[in-house]
């Protein structure tokens, strides 16, 4: 596709853009003329892993992080516009979508359940099912009542990573591949 492009990375809470998923991400969507948008958060509150009141303020501190690291983005001047989020970054990139009304296709590695509680319309997301941040069998029914293609990795956990270096080098080379084959 010609024309103007961008890709926005949405960090999670403890993983940030130069962590193997995004960082690839951010070289694949370079590599593919797109601009390159990496977020970066602090400050997020801790203990938010299974508390559901502080996961819940991580996002809306997310969010507004988001606001403000965009505030200057003139998304009308894209042509294709790309949100590529990791846990909490993808509620923060849904939510952003949503209320700035950005035509975005939006990649969820480790999505949260709380993410589905926006619109998930060109979205494709990838999950592992030893992630301890959320059940397989919920993100397999919120992806299928909302329509977003899900690629599993059995073992895996929140980072879709196993402790296997060769396994974990084969999952990252399959969701770069699986990305780039939609950008």
């Amino acid at each position: 596709m010609s024309g103007i492009k961008l890709c926005v990375l949405f960090s999670g809470i403890g993983y940030h853009c130069r962590k193997p998923l995004l960082l690839l991400s951010s070289q694949l969507a370079a590599d593919k003329g797109y601009d390159v948008i990496a977020l970066a958060y602090s400050d997020f509150p801790e203990g938010a892993k299974g508390n559901e009141e502080k996961m819940r303020e991580a996002a809306t501190h997310a969010l507004k992080q988001t606001e403000q690291q965009l505030a200057q983005v003139d998304f009308s001047q894209y042509d294709r516009v790309v949100f590529i989020g990791k846990s909490i970054g993808t509620a923060a990139c849904l939510a952003y979508r949503e209320k700035h009304k950005i035509n975005a296709d939006c990649f969820l590695l480790s999505p949260l359940e709380m993410t589905f509680e926006y619109p998930a319309h060109s979205c494709t997301a990838f999950h592992g099912t030893a992630d301890p941040w959320v059940q397989t069998q919920n993100i397999e029914r919120l992806c299928k009542e909302n329509n977003v293609p899900l690629y599993e990795y059995p073992n895996a956990n929140h980072s879709l990573m196993t402790g296997d270096a060769q396994q974990d080098e084969t999952i990252a080379k399959d969701v770069i591949a699986k990305i780039g084959e939609y950008i």
